[in-house]
């Protein structure tokens, strides 16, 4: 019941909507002939897309007809892992085999010992989470945490806002001082980048905070080059400065915010001495950051989820969304701060996800981070697990056990994809999946403020089938009569947002439908929160959190040590913190089998600064092996200022079986987890680095 693409013969045009794990959510212009997806263009009547994609979408016709996609389902025959054996079969055996065996594991271990995997290797909304969501809740199987990327940030930013809002990036271009902290705009976010450049030949400041010399960071007019980890401390010690030197907005602190007198107490614990020596800079960077910050009027902060992949990542981004209240910042509509903008869209996650389906009480949860730990050692034992938008083989922190999770002989393994990928090595059954190309769907952003229609641009490549009809199909072997399992791809569509809601006033689904993508219904050059009114229980900015306090956080905000931290004895042996970036040709694994890209990125590379390199006798394009106490990896070293001193660089996301020696960076990273939000924390990590 999902959608085909129309019949159409001659080359035409399809809309389309990226579904990629990026802010930028670009619409698509997808020209098709014969079947066969010709090229993909940025749409230029979409204001955010403007007619510009970025590189690895140019070239995305390679990997819909790339060679190795998967076209039918497959049963493994013989043993688990790199080089494993796989026999066609057909969907009905396929179905037949997964319902089975989930039918035996419900009635010897529960239901529970059922584990779905999933996260944003499609992030439209149906794709992401609709009818998989329907079928788990409804057979009854644990329930998972999706944590591997954002959740410390979205709670700690939460705990100050309220909600996922921010600023509109359209007014961006009016700022006079914008600060990108910790986000790759270049390469993660480039049509925000678009705008912060037209707002710098307007006259605005471009200040980066990154431990890396990005391609953004170079294009900026000043880079200060923290440590990993220490964010909120280079936030409270502008704070301090504000305070010390009444940059501040008086009129909005008493009318907008919860709790000054309490965080003015604790700023002032951070001078700017303490404060570089903590985050590894000059105190002259702390004091002229603060002035800067506190001066500009309009001032902008664009922010992004790598902050949040340390020990205290929740209680960063807490602390940064801090700012823009102090200095009365979110009273110009270039003012601010933006690290998503997801909560303005009024998605109804009930209708598409059914969590009314699940017995009472509640099954357990399974956090996502903590794969390769629960696969060995969760009580009940897991079972069965069903993965699909997602490749936890070479994505989950630390895969020696996430390996040896997946290893395991009684542990029934579904993988759904549309390659055979490092977690597909080790499935019982594997089954084709569609391209967005292939599929309808519908999207948010967390970028813009733009709906987006996906339409399919072409038939489903071989068998290939889209997750939705996946676990249709699956609920009616598994005869589940609900009548929800019978709705269509385009009824999914229709339940996917509250249309009655004002922000979607004049908008449809089938309006949307025929037009490709439509901005929400709120005002053009407006300020969300110039007159207060944050989504918070007091309606107020709170520098005090009451909300953190009841989840046994820190209510105000405060700098969380790395759990690996450079000053601490684990550092005597493992010196090097360790960050682990995106390549620039990657999203995450995605893209990450692409012949063109490979070539590009040439191999797994560690980036290390000239007096590192030095004081361990390493040399420009030798190979390393990274390593501390929970693995190692083999390297290309590249010796560059582009890194701070005391830091290295892995690019990832390498396919294991992709690189050199079966192994990519998280071979060292830890299942230790943020300090709110049960995230992931892959920037947390001290190595050493040694000539092979």
């Amino acid at each position: 019941m999902s959608t085909p693409s129309p019949a159409i013969s001659g080359t035409h045009v399809v809309r389309g909507a990226c579904p990629h794990d990026c802010p930028d959510t670009c619409a698509l212009d997808i020209s098709v002939s014969d079947g066969r997806v010709l090229k993909v263009a940025g749409a230029a009547d979409h204001p955010p897309t403007a007619g510009v994609l970025c590189s690895k979408v140019a070239f995305y016709p390679e990997r819909i007809h790339h060679p190795d996609r998967l076209l039918h389902p497959l049963r493994r025959v013989g043993g688990k892992g790199p080089g494993a054996r796989f026999e066609r079969i057909s969907w009905d055996e396929a179905l037949a085999t997964i319902a089975g065996r989930f039918r035996d594991i419900a009635a010897t271990d529960g239901a529970e010992a059922i584990v779905p995997y999933s996260y944003a290797g499609n992030s439209g909304l149906l794709g992401y989470g609709s009818m998989d969501r329907r079928f788990f809740h409804r057979l009854g199987a644990s329930q998972l945490d999706r944590t591997i990327c954002a959740s410390a940030g979205a709670m700690g930013y939460r705990g100050t806002i309220g909600a996922s809002l921010g600023f509109d990036i359209e007014n961006v271009v009016d700022a006079r001082l914008i600060i990108i902290w910790g986000s790759n705009s270049v390469v993660s976010n480039l049509h925000f980048w678009r705008l912060a450049q037209k707002a710098k030949r307007r006259g605005a400041r471009l200040i980066a905070i990154d431990p890396l010399r990005t391609a953004t960071a170079e294009k900026c007019d000043q880079h200060i080059a923290l440590l990993p980890g220490t964010d909120s401390a280079l936030a409270l010690g502008l704070m301090h400065v504000l305070i010390r030197d009444d940059l501040l907005d008086h009129d909005y602190i008493v009318r907008h915010t919860l709790g000054f007198d309490a965080l003015k107490e604790r700023a002032l614990n951070y001078p700017p001495a303490r404060v570089a020596a903590i985050c590894g800079i000059d105190e002259s960077e702390v004091e002229q950051l603060a002035c800067a910050y506190g001066s500009a009027t309009p001032a902008a902060i664009r922010t992004n989820y790598g902050i949040n992949r340390t020990a205290g990542g929740g209680m960063a981004l807490r602390t940064l969304a801090c700012l823009p209240a102090l200095t009365g910042a979110w009273r110009s509509p270039a003012g601010g701060i933006l690290l998503s903008s997801s909560g303005n869209y009024p998605v109804d996650t009930a209708a598409l996800e059914r969590p009314d389906l699940m017995p009472r009480p509640a099954p357990r949860t399974i956090n996502m981070s903590t794969i390769g730990r629960d696969l060995l050692r969760a009580q009940p034992p897991i079972k069965a697990l069903v993965v699909y938008n997602s490749n936890p083989v070479a994505i989950a922190p630390q895969s020696a056990e996430v390996v040896r999770g997946f290893s395991r002989a009684d542990l029934f393994t579904v993988v759904h994809d549309l390659f055979q990928t490092d977690t597909a090595d080790y499935a019982d059954i594997v089954l084709p999946a569609t391209s967005h190309m292939e599929q309808l769907d519908i999207h948010k952003s967390y970028g813009h403020l733009h709906i987006q229609v996906n339409q399919p641009a072409i038939a489903p490549l071989g068998e290939a089938l889209p997750n939705t009809e996946v676990f249709r199909r699956l609920a009616r072997v598994m005869g589940f009569a609900d009548a929800c399992f019978a709705d269509s791809d385009d009824d999914l569509c229709r339940q996917a947002f509250d249309w009655n809601d004002p922000r979607l006033a004049g908008l449809s689904w089938d309006k949307l439908r025929t037009e490709g993508h439509a901005r929400l219904t709120l005002p053009r050059g407006a300020a969300p929160f110039a007159d207060g009114g944050f989504p918070t229980p007091s309606g107020k900015c709170e520098f005090y959190s009451a909300t953190l306090a009841s989840a046994g956080v820190d209510p105000l905000p405060d700098f969380i040590a790395p759990r690996e931290w450079r000053q601490s004895p684990l550092a005597s042996e493992f010196p090097l913190a360790l960050i682990t970036p995106p390549a620039r040709n990657f999203l995450n694994t995605s893209f990450a089998n692409s012949a063109r890209f490979l070539a590009q990125e040439k191999s797994p590379a560690i980036h290390l600064h000239p007096s590192d390199a030095s004081a361990r006798s390493i040399a420009d394009g030798s190979l390393v092996r990274v390593f501390n106490g929970r693995g190692e990896f083999n390297a290309r070293a590249v010796v560059s200022d582009r890194v701070r001193p005391g830091v290295a660089m892995a690019t990832s996301i390498w396919w294991r079986k992709l690189s050199p020696d079966g192994r990519n960076c998280n071979e060292v990273t830890s299942q230790a987890l943020t300090d709110m939000g049960g995230g992931a924390t892959f920037y947390d990590c001290l190595v050493e680095v040694a000539r092979c």
